[in-house]
């Protein structure tokens, strides 16, 4: 039976423009699916976005989208592309004709297409209904939470309601926002016996209202692990980017016990990103938070572990074992470590904005606020790539984006493909030379005082949004004291750590480091936090891989 949500059944979604196509689709669908699954016809993808936003805020699950490739203004691959945001778990499937099989082939990059069909495909029996079958028993086995169970009450402009929001994004936990100010946020409040003076209010699946949560909490509370199910591993990887879930993908394919332990969301920078269209394989482009869905649910798929919310604060070497501490003074051993913490975003030092952090000036978490941004000015600082898939993106829906730039150019820092979008696009400006040098508002950012750096003249604009991508700050102030760390944080490894060819200070070991490993053996690192990586998707999920080569060098050895 399909799994309910909300007060309807599960539901496999048709559109087709073609009435009498339309009408047989369903038909075919109920005489196999009716009595498990709703039928839900639309003849326009307008229509049929506007159906799966309703069902979305009813809190129905879909379980299957089929869409008829040649529609009238708007086609199937462009109603999928909208439709995947809207419900990413949804199998998605294209009708086509034999001549529009190679958009079809297409579509598997730009929308993660799970299959195409050929019309017409007689007998049903023999064409439609073992790829439904299939996809309905593939999107069962994977694990669903009903869209509108989690509510979160809280202040348009409260900097931890922006946390809270960020937080549940970006672990695709399903939630709806109700502003306290709203007739129905205060009905909420009310029902939970709370007022508005401490916000935000998160009231879980089960009823439970949870006031101001910490991360672990709120995690816990979602149906995120936020423990360790053993209390010894093969290997722990620390940090849930595209380096960690490389390495927890080849740990745990090539039979290695894996867990991977992220302090907040797995996808790291690159999971923020709107669209990473550099990637070896998607030459149409994918979005950080569906690459990131792939390949966590391909690390679960080989028995990973994914723990959430779990802030690491020591690595200790006893023996052979290693072990990592979390803040709430518990730890998990393995025989060896990966550290894959990636960078952070730098603060920008300037008065007024760490006030208004949240409240108008966000690090990252651009998809989280871009519909709040719709038809109004925005600002950006940063050169680099995620300033740019920034700006593109949140120019769909913004009045202007404007790119601050410390430096001359946008050349150094960003690649070219994404250099020629932003010329290429109407609403966005790039000044260079530019550099914020103080926010001003009261409860949210209402203006910005800009410095020209060559000639220090300054410009007061208004503003209300500020996203700021500058920097790469490693996350390793924890390991001070426990490997070797170059000047500005970022961990040693490999022949780094015996530039002359030297044994490394306090190498005990009758063998030098391995490519990735640190001054610690069987601590190994990747990605991001490594000193002098090449600070791209690609490559960290490539030393994620390699690290797990190493590893596995390392425990023949021990």
């Amino acid at each position: 039976m399909a799994q309910t949500a909300g007060s309807g059944q599960t539901v496999i979604l048709t559109v087709d423009d073609d009435p009498g196509v339309s009408r047989a689709v369903a038909r075919d669908l109920r005489r196999r699916y009716g009595g498990s699954y709703r039928i839900v016809r639309a003849e326009t993808g307008e229509t049929a976005l506007e159906a799966l936003r309703e069902l979305k805020l009813r809190g129905d699950l879909v379980a299957v989208i089929l869409a008829d490739y040649r529609m009238p203004r708007m086609n199937g691959i462009e109603f999928l592309e909208q439709a995947i945001d809207i419900h990413p778990s949804a199998r998605r499937v294209l009708l086509t004709a034999y001549a529009d099989t190679s958009a079809a082939i297409d579509a598997i990059n730009v929308v993660d297409l799970d299959h195409y069909l050929l019309k017409p495909w007689d007998p049903p029996e023999e064409k439609l209904y073992p790829v439904l079958d299939d996809l309905l028993e593939a999107w069962r086995a994977t694990e669903q939470r009903a869209v509108a169970a989690t509510k979160v009450v809280g202040h348009r402009w409260s900097a931890r309601s922006s946390e809270v929001r960020e937080f549940l994004a970006r672990n695709q936990v399903p939630y709806r926002w109700y502003s306290c100010d709203e007739p129905e946020g205060r009905r909420l409040l009310a029902a939970a016996g709370h007022d508005a003076e401490r916000l935000p209010v998160v009231i879980t699946p089960d009823g439970t209202a949870l006031v101001e949560p910490a991360a672990p909490d709120l995690a816990a509370n979602v149906g995120l692990a936020t423990a360790p199910t053993a209390d010894f591993y093969d290997l722990i990887v620390v940090g849930g980017g595209p380096a960690g879930l490389g390495a927890a993908v080849y740990g745990a394919s090539e039979g290695l016990r894996t867990v991977i332990v992220e302090r907040s969301a797995t996808g790291g920078q690159a999971g923020q990103s709107s669209r990473i269209e550099n990637y070896l394989g998607f030459p149409d482009g994918v979005s950080g938070a569906q690459l990131t869905d792939r390949a966590r649910r391909q690390a679960a798929k080989f028995g990973a572990e994914i723990l959430t919310a779990c802030e690491v604060t020591a690595l200790e070497v006893t023996g052979a074992s290693r072990s990592v501490r979390f803040a709430d003074g518990s730890a998990v051993a393995a025989h060896s470590v990966i550290l894959a913490t990636g960078v952070s975003y730098r603060q920008l030092d300037a008065p007024g904005l760490a006030e208004l952090t949240g409240r108008g000036v966000f690090y990252g978490s651009a998809l989280t606020e871009a519909a709040a941004c719709h038809g109004h000015d925005v600002y950006i600082v940063g050169g680099a790539n995620s300033a740019g898939q920034a700006a593109m993106y949140l120019a769909r829906g913004a009045k202007s984006v404007t790119l601050l730039v410390r430096g001359s150019s946008l050349t150094a820092s960003m690649s070219h493909y994404l250099i020629q979008q932003i010329e290429q696009t109407p609403n966005i400006t790039v000044r260079t030379g530019t550099a914020v040098e103080a926010a001003h508002g009261a409860e949210h950012l209402e203006q910005l005082t800009l410095r020209d750096v060559t000639d220090g003249h300054t410009e007061l604009v208004d503003a209300h949004w500020l996203f700021v991508f500058i920097g790469a700050a490693p996350l390793t102030d924890w390991l001070e004291g426990t490997v070797t760390r170059d000047a500005n944080g970022f961990i040693v490894a490999g022949p780094d750590l015996a530039p002359g060819g030297q044994t490394p200070k306090g190498w005990e070991l009758d063998r030098m480091p391995y490519h990735l490993e640190t001054s610690v053996p069987g601590v190994f690192v990747a990605g991001d936090a490594r000193a002098e990586s090449a600070k791209r998707v690609a490559s960290a999920v490539g030393e994620g891989a390699m690290a797990v080569m190493l590893v596995h060098r390392y425990l023949e050895q021990s």
